[in-house]
Formats: C-alpha cells, sequence, structure tokens
C-alpha cells in the first residue's frame, strides 16, 4: 500500500543550524500520527516543507505517490494545512472566509455550500459564523482556521499544534474533529507537545528531539521500548539517552 504521504530524509538549514536532520516518516489513509517534541525541536519546520511552504536543503516529499516538486500545485489540492500563525481575512466572516478558500480549490457552489454549513455545525461555529473574523475569540477563530483546513477534504491533513493556546471545551471540539477525519479515512499528521493529546489521538508517534527523529512507534511500543509507564516519562527517557550518546 501507498502512504498518503511519505517524507524521505528531509534536512532543513538555517545559516549554521541543522534545524532538521535526515527526518523521515509517512502516513497512511485513516492513520494519525503525532510528531511531538519540546518547542524548537523543528516540528514546525518539517510541517512546512511538507505543505509546500519551505523548500527543504535535501530530501523528497510524495503526496500519494507523487513528488511534490514535480507538481506542487496538484500536491497542495490533496493538502488541508493548519498553523498557528494562519490568519483569516479580519473584514470577512467565518462563512465568507470559508467560500473564498472553497473556490480556490474549485469547489463547486452546491458542495461548498453543503461542506461549509456541515462544518459550522460540526464545529459550533453557528453563533459567530456570520461576525466579522476581527471580533472573534483566539478559540472561534482556532475553529474557523480548522474549518479552512478541512474544507475541501484532503487527503492529507497537516495541523501544527491545532490546540496551542485553547481552553479545554475548544480543544476538545478540535481533537474530536481530528477523529472524525480519521473515520472518514483522511491521513492526518499533527504536532504537539501535550502528552495527553499525543495518547488519546495518535495511532502512531514520532519523539523529535533535536531536529532529528528519536524513537517513533504506538504508545505500546514507545512505552515498551522506554521502559516506563506514560509517554511524558518515555520521552525524557529517550531524549536524556540520546544527549548522553551526543556527549560521549
Amino acid at each position: 500500500m501507498i502512504p498518503t504521504f511519505y517524507a524521505d530524509s528531509l534536512t532543513r538549514r538555517f545559516g549554521n543550524v541543522v534545524a532538521v536532520d535526515q527526518v523521515s516518516l509517512h502516513v497512511n489513509a485513516g492513520e494519525v500520527v503525532g510528531l511531538l517534541g519540546p518547542n524548537g525541536a523543528g516540528k514546525t519546520t518539517i510541517l512546512r516543507m511538507i505543505a509546500g511552504i519551505l523548500e527543504p536543503d535535501s530530501g523528497a516529499v510524495y503526496i500519494n505517490g507523487q513528488n511534490l516538486s514535480d507538481d506542487p500545485l496538484a500536491a497542495k489540492q490533496a493538502i488541508g494545512f493548519h498553523s498557528g500563525d494562519t490568519q483569516l481575512y479580519q473584514r470577512l466572516n467565518p462563512r465568507e472566509a470559508l467560500q473564498y478558500f472553497g473556490r480556490l480549490y474549485g469547489m463547486t457552489e452546491p458542495a461548498l455550500s453543503g461542506r461549509i454549513q456541515k462544518l459550522i455545525s460540526e464545529l459550533e461555529m453557528e453563533a459567530y459564523a456570520e461576525r466579522p473574523c476581527s471580533t472573534l475569540s483566539s478559540g472561534q477563530r482556532q475553529r474557523a482556521n480548522i474549518a479552512r483546513a478541512f474544507l475541501h477534504e484532503p487527503d492529507l491533513l497537516i495541523l501544527d499544534e491545532p490546540t496551542n493556546a485553547l481552553d479545554i471545551v475548544s480543544g476538545q471540539f478540535i481533537v474530536e474533529a481530528i477523529r472524525r477525519e480519521r473515520a472518514a479515512g483522511r491521513a492526518v499528521l499533527f504536532s504537539t507537545h501535550i502528552m495527553g493529546e499525543a495518547e488519546y489521538l495518535c495511532d502512531r508517534i514520532a519523539l523529535l528531539h533535536k531536529g532529528r527523529i528519536v524513537d517513533e512507534g504506538s504508545l505500546p511500543e514507545l512505552l515498551h521500548r522506554a521502559g516506563s509507564a506514560n509517554l511524558t516519562d518515555a520521552f525524557l527517557k529517550i531524549i536524556r539517552s540520546g544527549d548522553r550518546e551526543d556527549a560521549a
């Protein structure tokens, strides 16, 4: 089976700093893979390379078996990307913003209208769907941005810390929305530094430290290899072991 997404040996430098070092990973249809690491580990850089926003110094990205660099526009049609710094047009309301992006993706008006209404209902955005985005709270804007990423029903969803800075209610709405997308057969790759979120959502977890994947597998596999009872302890044990090896 060809994975929906595959990254082969991605490397990215910023000056003399190696931000991402030979990272390879894949996500299958109907699977959620979490990229877990502390701030500064390289999560956002990896996701931006996969989304075609940032060009790697070396390595390749494949979407549905096609090299992203061969036809970037076609590949991006299959991707829904959400980042914490993604902004909506402040003068538009969420419904108008979704209409705008849906037309950019070439969705037909009947399909677009139905899809927008479904997302507004699922994410409980009815109360503010007609309000200007400039007036929305951070949680409301986050839900609208998630709806934008989900809108065209992409094969691959790339979500950069989608629940960051949200209250527990808004965060849970996002988590449940991700679970629905997985159930619909989409591949989901998301970054987080929240251990409980990764434990709850992920079929597989890639542990990232200093721009490198230091371990990868299902939660039971990671806990077994680390000899730990929870993901926090496993992660700390794995990265400390790596730091000792680097120092040796």
